[in-house]
């Protein structure tokens, strides 16, 4: 029989509810979108507990100012250690769903500080778009110079 998967801390689905959030399978954990940001995944695992928790999706210029609204937000182990623009609302934290809630009051009132456009849906930059435009197209070679399938190449002689 095949095992039935739950969407962890689910709540966060009911209180974004009036933002039509949308998950996905990611990680081994549920990434939440609102519009064209992911703003959140869920992961419960067996495995590196103490990563389990709601990870936000942030940059490091806002970790300073969201850990002032949300103190137990740290960064995911997984990672390596190393800071990341993904953060963790800890599970095991003494006021999980209470700072967990805070953060999706921040998401349906549309704080810049969380939420990212993933790389493959952000809209190339000027720059980047002239770069596109200005790559040279390989020139097709003329009738001409085709030789049918098979035919060998005759050499002209040089006259003497």
């Amino acid at each position: 029989m095949k095992k039935i998967k739950t969407i962890p801390f689910d709540f966060v689905l009911d209180e974004l509810f009036p933002v039509d959030p949308v998950t996905r399978p990611m990680f081994g954990g549920y990434a939440i979108y609102v519009k064209d940001k992911i703003v959140m995944m869920l992961r419960k695992k067996d495995t590196l507990v103490h990563d389990n928790g709601v990870w936000l999706a942030t940059t490091f210029e806002h970790h300073e100012s969201l850990r002032k609204e949300l103190p137990s937000m740290r960064t995911i182990r997984l990672f390596g250690g190393k800071e990341s623009g993904w953060q963790n609302l800890p599970e095991d934290a003494p006021d999980f769903e209470e700072e967990v809630s805070h953060a999706c009051r921040l998401i349906l009132k549309g704080d810049v500080r969380l939420g990212k456009v993933p790389a493959s849906k952000k809209k190339a930059t000027p720059a980047k778009k002239s770069a596109l435009k200005k790559k040279k197209v390989p020139k097709k070679a003329t009738p001409e110079k085709k030789r049918p399938i098979g035919a060998k190449k005759t050499l002209k002689k040089k006259k003497s």
